[in-house]
């Protein structure tokens, strides 16, 4: 008797990882490096990576660990100087005391979002985001069979995700946890300390989770960015060092989780991960301790916004959502296109300045919005300017 081959039934991807889709800022980043390997020369405003290198302290702690052979595994939750010096952080820094017990090293914050959304929730739980947002949230979420909740956000909040979207969102069907991002990636919005305040209660009143993502936390140009912490002790705050601190491609990143889930947490990092890379522990570490080197980068990125700012409006981009912090301008370009990935595709391949479409961010209105980031060198920021002011009267 002949068996069927079922093998290509069997073998088509999970439902789950095709329901992922691109990450546009990072295809956007991958064509135009096909450009500069062709000789272009480029403008890059699309990825929010500091141009800026790792704090010198942080390579010369890595030197010395490789020096001596230090770069075995570490325990799963990281190694616990390291996790001391960020509780360290939390005091000296918001006056909020923080057991480093309760600190999780991550690869990246990446990886921290994927510890804590397995911890937190269970499969088809609705967690709420706002829109426009990281992507990776809603891809992270759905690849974990969770179901991101986007609430659009607009200038009535300062384009800030509020308490009262999220009551209203949890009373028209129960969420299980919401993920607020201050400063905001793609916007450079802050949520206001009473607001944050607010969300915290109001999360503690529906008994879900509030999931806390504070990356950009150092890079605010007008006033410091509030801790979740500040307002609830049982939030889960995710943190990173690939912004304030420069290190993108060293992968490391933290945790502040409630007590009671750490342990949950410890298991899942010793199966996914193992431990966080070794040499990017010790980095950080230094890094934690080298303000000055990441202060000057902060005023940087402030010259570049200040150009920004001044700028875009006179090219007849004037429609920039408050830029508190991080280093991302969200600006309207409807007078101009209304297909923003057209317009980023034509502004690469016409003038050679790459910025990512706002449809990576929001999927009902990005179409009239992109993104620029102003992480890079001051020169390449002031060209892409120049170039995009040839351009657009072209369109």
């Amino acid at each position: 008797m002949t068996v069927p081959d079922r093998r290509p039934a069997l073998t088509t991807p999970s439902r789950r990882a095709l329901a992922v889709p691109p990450f546009l800022a990072m295809e956007v980043m991958r064509d135009a490096r096909v450009r500069v390997a062709a000789g272009e020369t480029i403008r890059h405003l699309e990825v929010g990576q500091p141009s800026a290198p790792a704090p010198k302290a942080a390579a010369e702690a890595a030197m010395r660990m490789i020096a001596a052979g230090d770069v075995g595994y570490t325990e799963a939750l990281g190694r616990p100087s390291l996790r001391a010096r960020i509780a360290r952080h939390y005091r000296e820094t918001y006056d909020v005391a923080v057991a480093p017990e309760r600190v999780v090293v991550t690869t990246g914050s990446s990886g921290g979002f994927a510890l804590a959304f397995l911890a937190a929730f269970e499969p088809g739980a609705r967690v709420a985001i706002p829109s426009p947002g990281y992507p990776a949230y809603r891809a992270i979420l759905t690849a974990l069979d969770l179901t991101p909740v986007e609430l659009a956000t607009g200038p009535a909040s300062r384009w800030a995700l509020t308490a009262e979207m999220v009551a209203a969102a949890h009373a028209e069907q129960p969420l299980a946890g919401v993920l607020a991002m201050s400063p905001a990636n793609p916007t450079g919005v802050m949520t206001l300390a009473p607001d944050l305040a607010d969300l915290a209660e109001t999360c503690r009143k529906l008994g879900i989770w509030l999931v806390s993502d504070e990356i950009y936390h150092g890079l605010t140009y007008e006033a410091p960015a509030a801790t979740a912490l500040a307002f609830d002790d049982d939030a889960i705050v995710v943190n990173s060092f690939s912004k304030y601190y420069a290190m993108t491609g060293w992968r490391i990143g933290w945790l502040v989780l409630p007590e009671r889930l750490v342990r949950v947490v410890e298991p899942l990092a010793q199966n996914l991960f193992i431990s966080a890379p070794t040499l990017s522990q010790g980095a950080a570490e230094a890094a934690l301790d080298d303000r000055e080197t990441c202060e000057a980068y902060r005023q940087a990125y402030a010259v570049n916004r200040a150009m920004l700012l001044e700028r875009l409006p006179r090219m007849g981009l004037d429609e920039i959502l408050p830029l508190d912090g991080a280093f991302y301008a969200y600006v309207g370009v409807g007078r101009f296109s209304n297909d923003s990935t057209a317009f980023a595709k034509a502004l690469l391949a016409e003038a050679g300045v790459a910025l990512t479409p706002g449809v990576d961010f929001d999927r009902e209105r990005g179409h009239a919005y992109v993104r620029m980031s102003f992480a890079g060198a001051e020169a390449e920021i002031a060209d892409a300017l120049d170039r995009i002011a040839r351009w657009l009267p072209k369109r």
